[in-house]
């Protein structure tokens, strides 16, 4: 019987297997290895950040250090290999970082904690993987697409006004399109 609850558990997590397939095959063309990895790595990370979000409303901690963790040892040896670029590749990646932790850390203090802790260290965690250039773009779809869903569960009185919505599943869909699209 326990094991019948891991693998219902289990199955919504299956569903990142082909949306990384068809990434790899979509992108591969115009992305260095480094850069499909890390891709890939994001978006295995973000769908299941998505799914804790959704039905737990949790963004864990462990899954955020263990998204950090990948990203370092995937960045580290790249040091060693090949420098410049590296060095390139990581300050743009730390600046993501920064403008997407400094953004929702504004946004969590404003909102008073309208927006969880959770999102604040997932998107700057998701900063790095992004790097400068895509960061704003991947939240600005992820809100709009929030506020949006929102305005329509509002006028068709599913929720109220003051009722809270997970942010990760829109944010992961935000990130999808910059992956994509880029």
């Amino acid at each position: 019987m326990k094991m019948e609850g891991k693998r219902r558990e289990f199955i919504p997590y299956a569903g990142i297997v082909p949306l990384v397939a068809i990434m790899l095959c979509l992108r591969h063309d115009d992305l260095n290895a480094i850069a499909l990895l890390e891709y890939a790595i994001l978006l295995i990370f973000g769908y299941i950040a998505t799914w804790q979000d959704y039905k737990k409303r949790i963004v864990p901690n462990k899954l955020v250090l263990a998204m950090l963790s990948a990203w370092v040892l995937l960045r580290v040896p790249q040091l060693f290999w090949s420098t410049d670029r590296a060095v390139a590749e990581v300050v743009a990646a730390l600046a993501g970082a920064i403008l997407a932790g400094v953004l929702f850390l504004i946004l969590y203090l404003v909102s008073r904690h309208g927006i969880g802790g959770g999102d604040v260290k997932f998107m700057t965690v998701a900063g790095l993987y992004l790097k400068l250039g895509s960061v704003l773009p991947a939240i600005l779809w992820g809100a709009v697409l929030a506020a949006a869903a929102g305005m329509i569960l509002i006028l068709s009185k599913k929720m109220k006004r003051d009722d809270k919505i997970p942010l990760i599943p829109f944010l992961y869909v935000g990130i999808v399109c910059v992956v994509f699209v880029r």
